[in-house]
């Protein structure tokens, strides 16, 4: 079987210490390349960075082992973390290794004829609970007080997507700049600090059907200290998507009965975590700025041919939607 691309499973089974290895890209992810790896008795996920054009400081992989490894004990589930390897003589990058934790990453209705609206309803309730545990969690006592520089993290945010557009672009993209200019020129004063998690959503947590949960929460590559709305205000993207039947961005399970609409997230986070989630509009309007930055990165890299995997032909017809919509948000009274 040939390996998947961006794995070389001679090298890494000499690195683990093991016999032959075979593997498989997980489907679904945007940036940072994930596999499962086996030797037939054991069995691991492996983080890697993306094949090429990896803008800076994005795709940290001790930094997001790191995270993982520090929340490890807390009310925030995620895998066991096994290992780190900065060595680039093996596979080329940085990677770490986790634990294979049950459940799915949920992007499509066929993945889930079991969920009833009553399961849809639980879960969107425990996706919530589970942003307000770790906006919870005190940095320090997991021994994260230096992860990030909280004072300052929103100017900063709008600067450091700004620069990532920059570097990404290499076309026309109508309203972009306007977008850019509004965020920065009404940056909010943020209330309090916490762990982030910086991509937040639905298909970035594993779902278990008996009985419904999240066994793991997955992508941590953006995750720092700052403000904790920056999390609310993406995951209100996310779920709000861009109005595609086949939504390429949040999938289609969000659609299902029984699923609480974005403003139901909203109020429940507000009544979970105590937070005033007033001015949340801003917070939305950069979410969508900073998901078309993502987006218009993943097209770059399509077009050059750096990226791995299905349906990456249509992320770049996503970029102006999201441009306008992030420009409506800035508009709108909240």
């Amino acid at each position: 079987m040939t390996p998947p691309p961006g794995l070389d499973l001679e090298r890494l089974a000499r690195h683990l210490g093991t016999g032959p290895l075979t593997a498989a890209l997980i489907p679904g992810g945007r940036s940072n390349l994930t596999y499962r790896v086996t030797d037939g008795a054991r069995r691991w996920v492996l983080r890697r960075p993306p094949l090429g054009h990896v803008l800076a400081t994005a795709h940290d992989m001790a930094r997001e082992h790191r995270v993982l490894a520090a929340l490890a004990g807390t009310a925030v589930p995620v895998p066991a973390v096994e290992g780190l390897c900065e060595d680039t003589d093996v596979l080329g990058a940085p990677f770490y290794l986790m634990s294979d934790m049950p459940g799915q990453a949920l992007r499509h209705r066929d993945q889930c004829p079991w969920l009833t609206p009553g399961h849809a309803r639980d879960l969107s309730d425990r996706l919530v609970d589970v942003l307000a545990d770790l906006h919870a969690v005190d940095p320090d006592s997991v021994g994260l007080a230096d992860f990030g520089r909280p004072e300052g993290f929103l100017a900063r945010q709008v600067a450091r997507w700004g620069k990532q557009l920059d570097a990404s672009r290499s076309r026309d993209l109508p309203g972009v700049d306007a977008l850019r200019a509004t965020l920065a020129d009404t940056v909010p004063t943020s209330r309090r600090a916490a762990i982030v998690h910086g991509d937040y959503r639905l298909d970035n947590v594993l779902v278990t059907a008996d009985p419904v949960g999240i066994s793991a929460v997955l992508d941590w590559e953006m995750a720092t200290l700052g403000d904790p709305l920056a999390d609310l205000g993406l995951l209100r993207v996310y779920w709000e998507g861009v109005g595609l039947e086949d939504d390429p961005i949040t999938g289609t399970v969000p659609g299902l009965p029984g699923f609480a609409d974005a403003d139901g997230l909203v109020r429940r986070y507000a009544e979970r975590s105590g937070t005033d989630v007033s001015g949340l509009g801003w917070y939305t309007a950069f979410g969508y700025f900073k998901l078309a930055v993502i987006l218009e990165g993943i097209h770059y890299r399509y077009t050059t041919g750096h990226t791995v995997g299905a349906g990456f032909d249509r992320i770049g017809d996503l970029t102006v939607p999201l441009v306008r919509r992030g420009l409506a948000e800035t508009r709108r009274e909240h």
